[in-house]
């Protein structure tokens, strides 16, 4: 039996989110893993490197799984092939890696990236992957308060209430807005770890900033308030992509280093 990573992309549009819960069917972990059981003809029980809400997308998502199939990665190609022909067209994997037996896709994520579009002109080929916005909008007001994040580690305001969380305290390392194309911005943010609603809340805060409803001043008292209520609205999930993750190099079994 070995741990493998499974790098993944997905279209988050038809899914009830990443996590099986009670209840609630079609969840990406739960097509995932009845997918790679029938394949390996093994039971497959597969760790996310966390927990997407439905219509969030991911762009390079990382899973691990055990496995007593002995030329995964040798035989890579072969093995991505037959995934992705059983699994829906929303869903593509794009690697698989061996690693320490005691590697964990959520736990050894050193960061994690997301980003958030934003179109000001109506646009039908980007309607389904980025939020349209009416109005004019201070995007360098909001870089301005997007800045005040690197600040602070509590992010309370900014995350669903009732969570399992131990703490609500991140590193945010990259917070940005940038012009993608016209009328088209991207938020980039980038930290340690996130909350559960945490990007879309800070996006909708944000975005309140630019619409001059609030100051750069109340930013800073909403974060101080842990309060989730003092915060903006979550902005539509639709727009919101998970980009990359990192990991240190030590949890990799290169090959003909087994």
């Amino acid at each position: 039996m070995a741990r493998f990573f499974l790098t993944l992309s997905y279209n988050g549009s038809a899914f009830n989110g990443w996590q099986i819960q009670e209840n609630t069917v079609n969840t990406l972990q739960q097509v995932l893993e009845e997918k790679l059981s029938m394949i390996l003809k093994e039971k497959i029980e597969i760790v996310g490197c966390g927990r997407t809400d439905a219509g969030v997308h991911a762009k390079n998502y990382v899973a691990h799984f055990n496995s007593n199939c002995i030329d995964l990665v040798e035989n890579k190609e072969h093995w991505m092939y037959k995934f992705n022909t059983v699994l829906p067209v929303s869903i593509g994997i794009q690697n698989i890696q061996k690693v320490k037996d005691d590697a964990h896709a959520r736990f050894n994520a050193e960061s994690r990236t997301y980003y958030y579009f934003v179109h000001q002109q109506k646009n039908p080929f980007r309607e389904n992957f980025s939020w349209y916005v009416y109005g004019d909008i201070d995007f360098e007001l909001m870089n301005t308060a997007a800045k005040v994040l690197y600040e602070y580690t509590d992010f309370t305001s900014f995350s669903k209430l009732h969570t399992q969380n131990k703490t609500n305290n991140c590193k945010i390392t990259k917070a940005v807005w940038q012009k993608v194309g016209e009328k088209e911005w991207r938020f980039t943010i980038r930290a340690d770890r996130f909350l559960r609603g945490m990007v879309r809340a800070i996006v909708g805060t944000l975005m309140l900033i630019g619409k001059n409803k609030i100051t750069i001043a109340d930013f800073r008292k909403i974060i101080e308030a842990k309060n989730r209520s003092a915060a903006g609205q979550n902005v539509p999930a639709h727009a919101l992509f998970l980009t990359g993750i990192s990991y240190p190099k030590e949890l990799f079994i290169e090959e003909g280093n087994k």
